[in-house]
């Protein structure tokens, strides 16, 4: 992008976000994190490459890859498994991965569910320290379950 465009509201977030961190601020860093921010929905490696396509941000896939992983070790991305075998990331923004994950069937797509925390229904044993908790949900989204009571 040249100086005189003005950058999407995704990548002021995403530049101000990376400033914030001990490593360099590139492109490829900034277009990615832009993209995941802007998303409704988690995201695989090729929704992510589709879309910088679409905004004319250039990366091959071993730096999409490389962004990626960076952004998930600097806690400003996280790495969803899906039940398909396919990775999705979103945003994260320094927030801890406490949250749960909600699988759609039909659509495929991957939402956090920020607000549905977790509750551990156990006690763990002495010296244990949880870190992550990860809960997938599978079922359909409110978009595909409208659809199907049409």
């Amino acid at each position: 992008m040249t100086p005189s465009n003005p950058l999407p509201d995704g990548e002021i977030a995403a530049r101000t976000l990376l400033q914030q961190t001990q490593g360099r601020v590139t492109p490829a860093r900034v277009g990615v994190l832009g993209i995941l921010l802007n998303a409704n929905a988690a995201l695989s490696h090729q929704e992510i490459e589709q879309t910088a396509l679409q905004q004319g941000l250039i990366v091959d896939r071993v730096t999409l890859y490389r962004a990626l992983d960076w952004l998930v070790e600097q806690g400003l991305a996280h790495k969803i498994p899906g039940a398909d075998r396919t990775c999705r990331y979103n945003a994260q923004a320094g927030v801890p991965h406490q949250h749960a994950h909600f699988h759609c069937k039909d659509c495929e797509q991957v939402f956090c569910l920020e607000n549905l925390q977790p509750t551990l229904l156990f006690a763990l044993p002495g010296g244990y320290q949880i870190d992550e908790v990860e809960l997938n949900l599978q079922g359909r989204c409110p978009d595909c379950r409208n659809k199907h009571a049409s």
